[in-house]
């Protein structure tokens, strides 16, 4: 509480600074979209939200004008238009989100990408279990943006960049407005979905209500959960803007688990585990206000408080995925399965001040902020569960294998100013200050009670530069170059309820990414950016396969070595057709998405080793055919072979090491509209029904091979009073 006081006291000291000493008037609102872009991807503007976002490689994705299975957050027909993005496909295998990644970092969970809803925070812990649960139903998004490079200067320290998920605004035009979509697919799929939103004076207000079931391709795969969201925001003054949203999260997952590479060869739509189960409930208020302390400079605070926890019953998975779980011959029973849970709870206050002022004749634009941050994760888990099959958590003895409590402070001012040299050329260049104090205390029983009361502190700072110059009125040069960094995750130092071993001493790792690239739009025919990018990456957290005294193969958590990523982003989309001239034949959109990335390690025993989830090739085209009551998409995804580890085996006995195949998906939706209030939506995921997997786990939802969906039809009917 004395830091938010001391934070608010230290803004109010200094807003006068940025404003006009002379008297100021508050003109009417404009308000400006910031996204330029000529179909359903785009890029944000110099300055948007209070953010700068100025020689930086940004995209936007808007939802309403693509072609996509929204209803189950189809990965590929959404992001897949982001050059570079990777997908950890894991919703049909037991974990609630799909994972995301950019420029070969690991997918899994998202844990390299600083992942936002309405500009906050949605996952447990920012640093110490970064790993998302949750992400909204694609169907209340309005947009997504994705920031990558120097985004580490305003978001975080991260490597990967930031997406965040925009979800809509009740409309401004009406003081009630409904809608629904209603979606049926294949093995039982079922999603429900239904927003109210519109504008009462100065209150606008939005909300949504998700139900989604699904039996599943696999066995025992079966889901239903339920998602929830409300806001509420009050135009005060003309100066003043304040809103309150809630969050809610409710699941039960079955989970049918993994394999070993023979088992997936030989059928990878059965399942070896009937007794695995997760739910994840998640829970997050926020509360905004944005306030115009003059005409040129303007406050934005955002607080958010996240309580919301994990917690899974499932057989112990020691002998990974081959071995079977088969009824005691003795007791006539399942042996006992393990318990785990696990609670967040964190409280995030981020405050931004943008003012605009005049130097040498030039409107330049400064950026200052601070984030505090204060969060508590318990875990605990290897508690005696029931012998029983069912979704069940009661512990067969109160005392569990292990109790730990990790607590995590955090703060972090910035400041970032965009320099307009010449009205072409603009250098923004920024700083970052990073205070992180973390603790653990509790104890883990392994042949004996060890005990743990540890903490540790560390400052560092984060620099950047920006520079951007428009070749046109339309198209710009941009380049930037930042420092990024990743502590040691509670989920690092403790892979519990797992196959991996840990290393107990692993260090923060440390780097930088680089972007120079062209992009912009020609007319209303051509939209383009092409990048090269460089992404150094030190004291690299990863995974190996080492030999234990016996000969018997096992996974290590370590340090492993300095990397360097390096490639090629190019995204191109061209309409032959220009829009609203060709209504009687149609309008014709062709795009591809291509990105070469070559991410090897520089140092260490692997040097020149591939690293671990980073496919050299990731390739996605697409073409689209619309008229004003009817459009369809077809879309091509080709993602070449990867690693499970960084040293690179092609087979194992462990199943968490080894070769990620390339493959090749064919998807494609369509949408009818039957008048202004109603429509059709329908389509076919994976058309060739390939088999095929993006990750290698050595725990939950696994151990092993986790398989992607296959081949699956869906048909939706949607409307709007």
């Amino acid at each position: 509480m004395r830091i938010i006081l001391s934070i608010g006291f230290f803004l109010t000291a200094v807003a006068p600074v940025f404003a006009q000493r002379d008297s100021v008037k508050v003109l009417d609102k404009v308000i400006v979209n910031g996204v330029r872009t000529i179909s359903g991807m785009g890029r944000l503007d110099e300055i948007h939200n209070g953010n700068i976002y100025s020689g930086k490689k940004t995209e936007v994705l808007l939802l309403d004008s693509l072609d996509a299975n929204t209803a189950q957050n189809n990965p590929r027909q959404v992001l897949g238009r982001i050059p570079g993005a990777n997908y950890s496909e894991t919703a049909g295998s037991g974990f609630p989100s799909n994972g995301i990644s950019f420029r070969g970092l690991n997918p899994s969970q998202s844990v390299e990408t600083n992942t936002r809803q309405n500009g906050y925070n949605v996952t447990a812990d920012i640093y110490g279990y970064s790993e998302s649960y949750y992400l909204p139903p694609l169907e209340a998004v309005n947009r997504i943006e994705v920031t990558r490079g120097e985004s580490s200067l305003q978001w975080g320290p991260q490597f990967g960049g930031v997406i965040n998920y925009i979800l809509k605004d009740g409309p401004k035009d009406r003081p009630f407005e409904y809608s629904m979509e209603q979606t049926g697919g294949s093995y039982g799929f079922f999603n429900s979905y239904h927003a109210a939103g519109g504008q009462l004076g100065k209150w606008n207000y939005f909300g949504f209500l998700q139900y989604q079931a699904s039996q599943g391709r696999r066995l025992n795969s079966d889901y239903r959960q339920v998602s929830g969201f409300g806001k509420v925001s009050y135009q005060a003054s003309d100066r003043l803007r304040i809103g309150v949203e809630y969050t809610l999260f409710r699941n039960r997952i079955h989970m049918p688990g993994g394999f070993d590479d023979a088992q997936f060869a030989q059928n990878p739509d059965t399942s070896y585990r009937a007794r695995n189960w997760l739910t994840s409930p998640w829970n997050i208020v926020a509360a905004k206000a944005e306030y115009a302390l003059s005409g040129r400079t303007t406050l934005y605070v955002t607080s958010s408080y996240l309580f919301s926890s994990r917690s899974l019953v499932w057989r112990n998975e020691d002998g990974g995925p081959e071995t079977l779980d088969t009824v005691d011959a003795t007791t006539l029973q399942y042996s006992n399965r393990e318990v785990q849970r696990e609670k967040m709870n964190s409280l995030t206050t981020e405050v931004r001040l943008l003012t605009r002022y005049d130097l040498w004749g030039m409107s330049n634009s400064l950026a200052a902020g601070v984030r505090v941050f204060a969060g508590r994760f318990i875990r605990q888990g290897g508690g005696l569960g029931t012998t029983g099959s069912d979704f069940n958590l009661s512990l067969l003895d109160p005392h569990y294998g292990y109790d730990l409590a990790f607590h995590t402070t955090n703060i972090a001012p910035f400041v970032e100013n965009v320099f307009r040299i010449t009205h072409r050329l603009s250098i923004t260049p920024g700083v970052r200050f990073e205070y992180l104090r973390s603790t653990a205390k509790g104890y883990i029983t392994d042949g004996g009670d060890v005990n743990s009361d540890n903490s540790k502190s560390r400052s560092f700072g984060l620099f950047g530069v920006g520079v951007q110059y428009k070749t046109s009125c339309t198209t710009n040069l941009y380049g930037n170059i930042s420092q990024a960094y990743s502590p040691v995750t509670y989920d690092q130092l403790t892979k519990l309820g797992s196959t991996a071993r840990v290393d107990p001493n692993m260090k923060d790792a440390s780097g930088y990414n680089a972007d120079l690239g062209w992009r912009g739009t020609v007319g209303k025919y051509l939209n383009f950016d092409i990048d090269g990018f460089w992404l150094a990456y030190n004291n690299r957290i990863g995974a190996v396969q080492l030999t234990d005294g016996n000969g018997v193969p096992y996974i290590f958590q370590t340090n492993i070595a300095n990397s360097i990523n390096k490639g090629v982003e190019a995204y191109i989309e061209f309409r032959p057709t220009q829009p609203g001239a060709g209504h009687r034949r149609g309008n014709l959109s062709v795009f591809n998405s291509l990105a070469y990335i070559d991410a090897k390690y520089t140092s260490g025993v692997y040097k020149g080793n591939a690293v671990e989830y980073a496919p050299k090739i990731i390739d996605r085209a697409g073409i689209t055919y619309s008229r004003p009551v009817f459009s369809t998409t077809f879309l091509v995804s080709y993602t070449a072979k990867s690693y499970g580890d960084a040293s690179n085996v092609v087979s194992s006995t462990d199943p968490s090491a080894g070769i990620i195949p390339d493959y090749t998906v064919l998807d494609w939706a369509a949408t009818v509209k039957l008048s202004a209030q109603y429509h059709l939506k329908g389509g076919v995921n994976n058309l060739t029904d390939r088999a095929y997997f993006t990750k290698r786990t050595t725990e939950y939802p696994g151990p092993g091979i986790i398989p992607a969906l296959r081949r699956s039809f869906y048909v939706s009917f949607g409307a709007t009073f």
